[in-house]
């Protein structure tokens, strides 16, 4: 019992320590402790998944929308995949309107994904073209950088309509 007493005395103590000055107790700090701390600070990037809000980077008339399934794969969609998504946000007059379920498929993605020369791509967002159930594209301009993984996914069509290829 005063075992555990001074080990709860111990931890409140080195918390309120802690808030006043972290710097001189470093050694008192536990490396599961700033571990945690370090992964908390930085933005954690995953998979585009349900839920999921995109921006769209063509000319179909939509603004945003909103990932209701990716197509492949059990954790959610990559670069290159194709996900079902519900537009949230459209321009007035355009061919997709707001509430209309769409194809796209994703052209930029936060998460980092590895190329076969060993260099790493990721965006700071994630955008996606809309397509039709056939693949082909529903604008006809793709704006903003577009990575050339696409190619291997078979969306040439896409790759053809982007101003830069990444």
């Amino acid at each position: 019992m005063a075992i555990n007493s001074a080990s709860n005395l111990f931890h409140a103590g080195r918390s309120l320590l802690r808030g006043l000055n972290g710097s001189y107790l470093g050694m008192l700090i536990s490396p599961q402790e700033t571990t945690c701390n370090s992964l908390l600070a930085q933005q954690i990037r995953t998979f585009i998944q349900m839920r999921t809000n995109l921006k769209v980077v063509d000319n179909s008339g939509a603004k945003r929308v909103m990932c209701i399934q990716a197509l492949k794969g059990k954790k959610g969609a990559r670069l290159g995949d194709t996900i079902v998504a519900s537009v949230k946000e459209a321009q007035p007059g355009g061919k997709v309107k707001k509430g209309q379920v769409v194809y796209g498929v994703v052209v930029r993605a936060a998460m980092q994904k590895g190329r076969s020369d060993g260099s790493e791509v990721k965006f700071d967002d994630n955008a996606v073209v809309l397509v039709n159930k056939q693949g082909e594209p529903i604008g006809t301009r793709v704006f903003g950088p577009v990575p050339h993984e696409l190619r291997k996914k078979k969306h040439v069509k896409i790759l053809s309509l982007a101003q830069h290829i990444a």
